[in-house]
């Protein structure tokens, strides 16, 4: 992978970790990422500690407008794309409870997530290629149909979100229905740890 790549994926990163909602599973980009490694390139190491770099810039930059005068307007605009403030306050509340440890883990959390992606699409990434290749019209046919039941799943998450908003005069018990985002519905490991988070 050459480094312009490597710079263009660590921009989008940066800027989603930032709190920008680009419609693009960044989970898919690092996967994608380990595959074009396998071609050459940059030294394997240096890809992921790159895009590790860009998390960690992008979470300082939405942790300084979450503490600065764009605070309001950042909590508005989440609010848009379904992130409610009792999520985001709640989040924050255990990182200022749990102190530098908490940051220091989540950090060391981040690194290890986006690691174990990449390494995956450099194991896998090379036969699953040659697959997509050898297969043809019926992979894409298969992704066709991939496609439509992700969608359906996203209109269906949408909908529970919608139903599961508190209406005035009306409190949710305990912690309320935390729903993913469509960007999380391509990816079974998120999809499993929030089952597991709810459950």
């Amino acid at each position: 992978m050459d480094l312009t790549a490597v710079l263009f994926l660590a921009a989008v990163l940066l800027v989603k970790e930032a709190g920008v909602p680009i419609p693009v599973p960044g989970d898919l980009l690092v996967i994608g990422a380990g595959v074009a490694s396998t071609r050459g390139g940059l030294p394997v190491p240096a890809v992921p500690a790159v895009l590790v770099t860009a998390t960690v810039v992008g979470g300082i930059i939405q942790f300084t407008l979450l503490r600065g005068r764009a605070r309001a307007t950042f909590l508005r605009a989440a609010g848009r794309f379904g992130l409610r403030t009792e999520l985001i306050e709640r989040g924050a509340g255990r990182l200022r409870s749990g102190g530098a440890p908490a940051v220091a883990g989540l950090i060391v959390g981040n690194g290890v997530f986006l690691t174990a992606h990449f390494a995956l699409g450099l194991v896998v990434g090379e036969p699953a290629v040659q697959l997509v290749a050898g297969a043809g019209t019926t992979l894409v046919l298969a992704g066709v149909v991939l496609a439509v039941v992700g969608l359906g799943g996203w209109g269906l998450l949408a909908r529970r979100r919608t139903a599961a908003r508190p209406r005035p005069g009306v409190a949710l018990g305990g912690e309320g229905l935390a729903l993913l985002d469509w960007t999380d519905a391509c990816c079974p490991a998120c999809l499993a740890l929030a089952a597991v988070e709810r459950g």
